[in-house]
């Protein structure tokens, strides 16, 4: 079933008032000319609903939306650990690593690494984090993205992808952060509501039309094995969640660096007002956080028995889209645009602030104008987006689970991601030389691991790598004299404290987290 003429007047008319929203909210002041501060952290005055709303926006996209569903349908309830264990990750981004951030003004992730550490260990960071928004995160995106659009409009996956880059592009590269923040806020009731929807019309459907909690009560009963959180070891997806180790293993390394160290996440917290705002606003994405398996995953636990045709896993979401009236089909339709497109935009943001400011400006244009460097920025994120186009289906085409797929590649560098930030944040005799070290043996040690350990999960070798990446980074700062106090961070001199609001929010998530695994264990 594909959409109709008026799902398709849907989509467009949500197309066009967001594109005009776009253009409201990040139009020119009178007298003031857009800056790097205004185009890349949207003029540092983001209040906490908006930067809650973006973080969402920006993660919960195709990879996530498709993706997660996909692997719901291939392996259940465990997928949702990524979910959940991100809830209490924020609350760790907001009480310790936030503050650092803040009190030091920095503007993108490398930018700190170079204060610490040095210009190697900065450029080396750079690089990193641009090819893997470009390689890995934006062809995912668009891929998945238009395996959808693909599904419900029968459109050729390659000229998906291209719509949702172009529709991405036309509201982003003028914008800025404060475009894509700003209308993430639409984006996320889109999605929410959106996702709620598809989920109550799933398991109705599920029940022969009992209603909807009915049809939960029997998904359970008739595919207990999808609702186990802590997956046995003769379970086929053991490889990807190692049981136990999900809680106490690799887990953690991978949600640090996603939600701490990530400067397509982070940059919006970056924009705060202030350091309660950017905290209040991570705390209310951990409360959405919580919500995101309900309305994702079990979509597709669902697809397994009202779809059962499909030909892949990432499939599964497409074709519970499918079951819904018309007119609603297309406001999910434009939810999961919704989705795709802030993530696009997000990541295209990310990549033009990382290349403009921690390279071009440094490196080859120190003197440049304000308004010559923001027009590089959206000339190489463009340019990202043009390369990502012509990348995702040879990389992607034949991947059964996609969502499976990123976690895998990105879990080559988020040890030595972590390390480094670790030692630069907490160890004040960490050098630049340990920060290297730390970063390049932690590659190596993950390429070389599987072939030393064929049976090894990739999470549990995540979590192994990262304690040696660390202790390697530990023993090679004492090949380099200890670092001058101008580059350590003085911990006295950062508040942690947490006003009450907060508090009382991060322990309302610890118990609801503690309810949910003691009832799906």
């Amino acid at each position: 079933m594909q959409l109709t003429a008026i799902d398709l007047l849907v989509v467009l008319a949500y197309a066009i008032g967001l594109f005009a929203l776009a253009l409201f909210v990040s139009r020119e002041r009178p007298g003031h000319k857009k800056n790097t501060e205004d185009y890349f952290l949207a003029g540092k005055a983001l209040p906490w609903w908006a930067i809650g709303a973006s973080l969402i926006a920006a993660n919960i996209s195709a990879e996530q939306i498709i993706g997660m569903s996909g692997s719901g349908f291939a392996v259940g309830l465990a997928i949702a650990s990524y979910e959940w264990m991100a809830a209490i990750t924020l609350v760790i981004v907001g009480k310790f690593f936030l503050p650092i951030f803040l009190e030091r003004g920095i503007v993108t992730m490398p930018q700190f690494l170079e204060g610490r550490f040095g210009p190697s260990v900065k450029y080396v960071m750079s690089v990193f984090w641009l090819v893997l928004y470009t390689v890995v995160n934006l062809t995912t995106i668009m891929w998945l993205g238009a395996t959808a659009v693909n599904t419900l409009t029968g459109l050729d996956m390659f000229w998906g992808m291209a719509a949702l880059g172009a529709f991405a592009a036309a509201y982003s590269l003028y914008g800025g952060l404060k475009a894509v923040a700003l209308t993430d806020i639409v984006q996320v009731v889109l999605l929410v509501f959106g996702g709620i929807l598809i989920t109550w019309i799933a398991l109705n459907e599920f029940s022969g039309g009992q209603g909807a909690l009915e049809g939960f009560a029997e998904m359970q009963a008739r595919l207990p094995e999808r609702f186990d959180m802590i997956l046995s070891r003769d379970n086929p997806e053991y490889q990807n969640l190692p049981g136990i180790g999900v809680l106490i293993g690799g887990l953690w390394i991978m949600n640090l660096s996603y939600w701490g160290f990530n400067q397509y996440i982070i940059q919006r917290a970056l924009g705060a007002k202030s350091i309660r705002e950017a905290q209040a606003g991570v705390l209310f994405a951990g409360f959405l956080k919580l919500l995101m398996p309900f309305i994702i995953v079990l979509p597709g636990i669902a697809a397994v028995v009202l779809a059962p045709e499909i030909d892949r896993p990432d499939q599964a979401y497409p074709a519970m889209m499918a079951m819904t009236p018309v007119g609603i089909r297309g406001l999910i339709f434009a939810a999961l645009i919704a989705a795709i497109v802030s993530s696009l935009g997000s990541m295209m943001n990310s990549i033009s602030t990382i290349f403009t400011l921690d390279l071009v400006r440094p490196l080859l244009m120190p003197n440049a104008p304000e308004g010559r460097l923001v027009t590089i920025g959206r000339s190489v994120s463009f340019a990202a987006l043009v390369l990502a186009l012509f990348l995702a289906t040879p990389l992607l085409g034949n991947s059964p689970q996609v969502f499976q797929n990123i976690q895998n590649w990105t879990g080559l560098f988020t040890p030595g991601v972590v390390a480094i930030f670790f030692l630069g944040m907490f160890w004040k005799r960490a050098t630049e030389i340990g920060g290297l070290f730390a970063v390049v043996s932690s590659v190596v040690l993950s390429l070389v691991w599987p072939a030393l350990f064929p049976d090894m999960p990739f999470m549990d070798r995540v979590g192994l790598v990262f304690l040696l990446a660390l202790g390697i980074g530990v023993a090679a700062s004492y090949l380099q004299k200890p670092p001058s106090e101008g580059k350590v961070v003085d911990l006295r001199g950062v508040s942690f404290t947490t006003g009450p609001g907060f508090n009382l929010g991060a322990v309302v998530i610890v118990a609801i987290l503690i309810f949910l695994y003691g009832v799906y264990w």
